[in-house]
């Protein structure tokens, strides 16, 4: 495949840190987007998660998060700097930020005075909260924007806990990357269609609301309510991975007709004779005493006997695996999710390839992720100036 990458062309500013930003722009540049990232002196601290082994600041994380990304520490409170930034946002289709407003504003960046700088500009602010509510300006991260959304009151609903509790993912920073991304490639359609550039605010606090009420407002969604806010089938304590004689496996009978061809594969025809589940209506409402009763017999074989079993019987069910097994899968080898690749200070890693695959453009081979200000020089040179911005210490 040899057509360009559908970003091929495209620039992008990228003062965005930690993950929701950077996930954003991660996606652009493998779309084949020029992505330039400022960063301080001292660097991202995304740089951080994870334990370097050669180089300070050049963690696991921040070796696929940044990849094919160019980096340059320009300290924006110097003139220098301030040249520097002006002559890249001259050519910029994209400033993406994450920025509190006041303070973007004092650095001379806010919106109003970036379009004078480029008139067709896509201004994206990653925030916290949207800008036009009270919680404004607002610090944000993961486990605030978890807690704000009600995510942290979800796994209290599945095993009874009262405590409030975390999800194990940086999942606010990455749904919220998400939505971001969406949001500029639909500005960009837009300027390429009407020839004008626009704000896109990208508020982490209203993303994860959005994504975790399309299926948790449920009944609640009615005016007055139907019934509570939970998608009971997500929160059922008994819905959970279940213990085989040697492991674990997930089991997703789900439709009537597969909860009855689980029993009967499983050896257990005579479940259904019981009265909670005589028929398809008493199942339906007695799911949960089924996925009960589906725990008892699962201990009786193996994982690999089950999951043959439930094949045949056309039941979806999967093994449960450890972070670690995912990496030997023999479905996502087969595929080439993961990479075995070399950087140039860091030695060889695992990189795992973007997940979508289109048929009308290969994805372009992308740069290792940058050592802190990497390409300073670089671009200054790129962009003709007659000086390099100074980094914070100069």
């Amino acid at each position: 495949m040899s057509r360009k990458p559908p970003l091929a062309g495209v620039r992008i500013t990228d003062m965005s840190t930690v993950v929701f930003g950077p996930y954003c722009t991660q996606m652009l540049a493998d779309l084949g987007a020029d992505v330039i990232k400022i960063e301080p002196e001292e660097g991202d601290s995304a740089r951080n998660i994870g334990s370097s082994r050669v180089t300070p600041m050049m963690g696991p994380v921040h070796l696929r998060l940044n990849r094919g990304k160019r980096s340059v520490t320009w300290d924006m409170k110097t003139a220098g700097g301030q040249q520097a930034i002006r002559r890249l946002l001259e050519t910029s289709d994209v400033f993406i930020h994450n920025i509190r407003e006041d303070a973007i504003k004092r650095l001379g960046l806010g919106y109003d005075e970036v379009r004078k700088i480029r008139p067709d500009i896509v201004y994206v602010h990653c925030t916290g909260f949207g800008l036009d509510g009270p919680y404004a300006g607002l610090q944000a991260y993961d486990d605030v924007i978890q807690a704000a959304s009600g995510a942290a009151s979800l796994l209290p609903r599945v095993d009874g806990n009262p405590k409030p509790r975390y999800l194990p993912t940086l999942f606010a920073d990455k749904v919220s990357g998400l939505h971001a991304a969406y949001a500029t490639l639909a500005a960009l359609m837009m300027r390429n269609r009407d020839g004008v550039g626009q704000f896109v605010e990208a508020p982490m606090f209203e993303a994860i609301t959005s994504f975790n009420l399309l299926e948790h407002l449920c009944d609640a969604s009615f005016v007055p309510p139907a019934g509570q806010w939970g998608y009971t089938r997500q929160l059922d304590s008994a819905r959970q991975p279940m213990r085989t004689s040697d492991g674990y496996i997930s089991i997703a009978p789900y439709l009537d007709d597969r909860w009855v061809r689980f029993f009967q594969a499983t050896g257990h025809p005579e479940v259904l004779e019981e009265e909670r589940f005589a028929d398809k209506t008493l199942r339906r409402m007695n799911m949960t005493q089924m996925y009960e009763v589906a725990e008892t017999i699962l201990p009786e074989k193996t994982t690999a006997e089950w999951l043959a079993i439930l094949k045949q019987a056309n039941v979806p069910a999967f093994r449960c695996n450890q972070i670690d097994e995912v990496l030997n899968d023999q479905h996502l080898k087969a595929v080439g999710l993961f990479q075995q690749r070399d950087h140039p200070t860091e030695g060889a890693y695992i990189e795992v390839r973007p997940p979508v695959r289109f048929s009308g453009f290969d994805y372009p081979e992308p740069t290792p992720a940058p050592t802190i200000g990497q390409h300073s020089a670089e671009v200054a040179a790129e962009l003709g100036l007659t000086r390099q911005a100074r980094p914070v210490d100069q």
